[in-house]
């Protein structure tokens, strides 16, 4: 076998971890100095806070502060975290510069007054705004600005929380899930490494945790390997975090909607909010305001991150109630992250799990920690590697010992499979769809995602053919009209109506329209539908999409794809069939044709056997000059 080396691959590989040490480390700096600035000042307002309570009666005018800053100088970064993600995505306008310094402001404000938020959204929108700033400073190309923003996220990330491992993977897995792009991932690493490092050179000291039940309960000493009884019950409690980070996001989302019908005006939505959040303290307790990493020194029984490693260190419902308090103050308006607070809930969800399930309380309190997390932002990797480097690898390392690693892992991938299509980052692409999951299209956001499930009380299970529900086929197109090809009871299947966007009340064999008219026929299919077939005497019969495509290329229509999977052929050109399938297994497949709509519609007629049980979508379109097979046509004027 000869040996083959191409050194100008190993060159350019050189110069490309250079180039990213050359901007990693000022990138890095730069964002730990600031992540550095916003820890001391937040620590500032919590201590304020607690030595003046009185300043919560001051929130509902913090918030109307709050609301007015981002009104008149703030309304191009009101998306936060979901424009750095949107950035990420397609590289336009980037990140103003002006998000760090009003997110730092309206977050420490936030504290100062007791609202309760976390830390690590103004982390990552601080880090994608320096990110975005220096892009523009040294002109970089699109791949480059979307490399050097999954950076700044990364040192946000890991200075915040002083895990630059943990850190690095954030930045790239978070914006698509169920992807990894790796091509980001020693960017992101150096940039993390020095946010963290430059942080802690500043002062700044993350909170250690420790998991005393372990030791208490001699799990190290006379279990070194894992305990299969123990791994069954961090599965079942994966499961409890997952939705409760579901039902973290989604009572986030929902009240931001509510608050904007409640308090139409941006700067007076924060007040109402406010309003609820003191009379919830007065109703429920103190113990939910604020970032509740640690008690206030003068209420030391006040429930906690820290207490809750403890047993008695929580209430059954205290994840309940911490939930209800972050989602009211973010989703009305306020500024901060919503990551610490899911600490929070993970924490006193697992501890409360751990009386149920008679499990250690420390460790069902750090799998909740982490678990809970993973499934509000999708990040199963980076929370697994977090849990090593906050409760292992500093804090105790015979930890490792006991199979920490796997109940992390357990309870990270479980509680992020059980979260379902959700998430706080609303602009995260779905890379690869979860298991078990509804279809739902490709590269689209979760904010798409979430518009196509049926509301709660709908017709959950009701479907129009293949894996569409009645609300995802809704919008398809909002221009047009659809109807389902169904079998006929004597075996044949029954014509298909496909009617236009101009006249509803009329099928395609009863109006009148022009014979040379220009459209689109789309058929969509059931996922069986997308593989071989075996037939008797051991062959395969090919998957039914192609059958479609080979069949309208037989009579004589010029454009057949099978969008999603790139198979088929264009503009009568050379029939491809053999070329492998994108990672996009779990979807719907949709077969385009593109032709006149008189030969379409013969082509539909003449084929019912195997459009039988298959969604139809006709829409006329544009159509500009000829090309290949489509001669000039009258246009329809109806665009597309």
């Amino acid at each position: 076998m000869p040996f083959r080396w191409n050194p100008r691959e190993h060159l350019t590989l050189a110069a490309f971890c250079l180039k990213w040490l050359a901007i990693g480390v000022p990138t890095g700096a730069v964002v730990g100095s600031a992540v550095a600035l916003f820890l001391w000042a937040l620590n500032f307002a919590i201590e304020t806070f607690w030595n003046n309570s009185w300043l919560l009666f001051l929130l509902p005018f913090g918030g109307i502060a709050i609301g007015a800053l981002y009104h008149f100088f703030g309304k191009s970064v009101e998306a936060g975290n979901n424009l750095v993600m949107e950035q990420i995505h397609e590289p336009g306008g980037g990140v103003p510069a002006r998000m760090a310094p009003l997110v730092l402001i309206g977050t420490v404000a936030t504290h100062l007054f007791g609202g309760s938020a976390g830390r690590e959204g103004t982390a990552v929108q601080m880090g994608g705004s320096i990110a975005s700033t220096l892009s523009r400073t040294l002109r970089l190309s699109d791949v480059d600005h979307q490399t050097l923003l999954s950076a700044g996220v990364a040192s946000g990330f890991g200075a915040v929380f002083g895990t630059p491992l943990a850190g690095a993977f954030f930045g790239v897995e978070v914006p698509v899930v169920g992807l990894v792009n790796f091509q980001f991932f020693l960017p992101c690493l150096i940039a993390s490494i020095t946010g963290d490092y430059v942080t802690k050179w500043w002062g700044i000291e993350h909170t250690r945790y420790f998991i005393r039940s372990f030791s208490e309960m001699r799990l190290i000493r006379e279990l070194p390997a894992l305990n299969p009884w123990l791994l069954v019950k961090v599965a079942v409690a994966g499961c409890f975090f997952g939705l409760a980070a579901f039902v973290f996001a989604e009572m986030a989302h929902g009240l931001q909607r509510l608050f904007k019908v409640l308090a139409p005006s941006p700067i007076l939505r924060p007040a109402l909010g406010a309003s609820i959040l003191i009379v919830l303290a007065y109703l429920v307790g103190w113990d939910y305001l604020s970032l509740g990493v640690t008690a206030n020194p003068h209420y030391p029984n006040q429930v906690s991150i820290l207490s809750s490693f403890n047993r008695g260190g929580a209430t059954y419902w205290s994840w309940w109630w911490k939930t209800v308090f972050t989602t009211v103050t973010i989703s009305s308006g306020f500024k901060g992250g919503e990551v610490t607070p899911l600490f929070y809930v993970g924490a006193t969800l697992g501890n409360a799990l751990a009386r149920l399930l008679h499990a250690p309380f420390g460790l069902f309190a750090c799998l909740g920690f982490v678990g809970v997390f993973a499934g509000a932002t999708n990040t199963p990797i980076a929370c697994t590697i977090m849990g090593i480097e906050l409760f292992a690898a500093g804090g105790n390392p015979d930890l490792l010992r006991s199979g920490l690693v796997v109940y992390l892992a357990t309870a990270c991938f479980v509680a992020y499979l059980m979260s379902g299509h959700s998430g706080i980052y609303l602009s995260q692409k779905i890379g690869i769809p979860k298991s078990l999951s509804p279809t739902i299209p490709p590269e689209t956001t979760l904010r798409r995602a979430r518009e196509l499930k049926p509301p709660l009380g709908g017709a959950l299970f009701a479907r129009l053919g293949g894996n569409l529900t009645a609300d995802q086929l809704a919008q398809l197109s909002s221009n047009d009209r659809i109807e389902m090809k169904s079998p006929s009871r004597a075996g044949t299947a029954t014509t298909s109506v496909m009617t236009d966007t101009d006249n509803g009340d009329t099928t395609m064999s009863d109006r009148g329209y022009n014979d040379r008219e220009i459209g689109r026929v789309r058929i969509y299919m059931d996922l069986a539908e997308r593989a071989a077939r075996w037939r008797l005497g051991g062959l395969f019969s090919p998957p039914v999409y192609q059958k479609i495509i080979a069949a309208a290329q037989a009579a004589g229509i010029p454009i057949a794809v099978a969008q999603y999977v790139h198979k088929g052929y264009s503009l009568s050109g050379e029939l491809n069939l053999k070329e492998p399938k994108t990672s996009h297994r779990e979807l719907n497949l949709c077969v385009e044709l593109i032709g006149e709509r008189m030969k379409l519609e013969s082509f539909c007629r003449a084929h019912e056997d195997l459009l039988a049980q298959k969604l139809i979508v006709y829409e006329r379109i544009e159509h500009w000059g000829s090309a290949h097979g489509l001669d000039e046509a009258e246009d329809s004027g109806a665009p597309s």
